[in-house]
């Protein structure tokens, strides 16, 4: 048990480890006010959306200890690609970036040779439709200034 809060004046226990279900079910024990930093217990106990939310307050968190100063929105958009399945998801070659469409996407991130070597086995194609794969082959992004063709004729023609 820890001593009185700072913020507060009352005691609260921090433990190694975590088991919202556990913890739950003592007398005593305030279940609006506890708190956990596992993400993975979070979403299976209380929620996907509950998961999301505590995603943003870790990101956030780590970020202002480090004393970096980043527009929550960016936070919300990384929060919402993790859970937009409906499940947690991780940023890496397992997660989010692992269930890319693309090669070259795929390849971008991490295990580029894997990538590559099993998309020629199969015969997968690469349409470019993403930013990744057009900035690896040196093609203009089809997002703005991209993303039209402008010509000029001129009058005296």
């Amino acid at each position: 048990m820890q001593g009185p809060s700072k913020k507060t004046g009352e005691y609260y226990i921090s433990t190694i480890g975590s088991n919202l279900a556990k913890v739950s079910e003592f007398a005593g024990v305030d279940r609006s006010r506890t708190y956990t930093n596992n993400i993975s217990e979070i979403s299976q106990y209380l929620g996907v959306e509950a998961a999301r939310q505590a995603i943003i307050n870790e990101m956030y968190d780590t970020l202002e200890g480090a004393g970096l100063d980043v527009d929550i929105r960016h936070l919300l958009t990384v929060s919402d690609v993790m859970t937009s399945e409906g499940a947690v998801r991780a940023i890496g070659r397992h997660g989010v970036s692992g269930t890319k469409h693309s090669i070259l996407a795929r390849s971008a991130f991490e295990v580029t040779v894997t990538h590559l070597l099993q998309a020629g086995v199969i015969g997968e194609r690469d349409k470019l439709r993403g930013v990744t794969e057009n900035i690896i082959v040196g093609q203009p992004v089809a997002l703005g200034t991209g993303s039209v063709d402008l010509y000029y004729i001129p009058e005296n023609v």
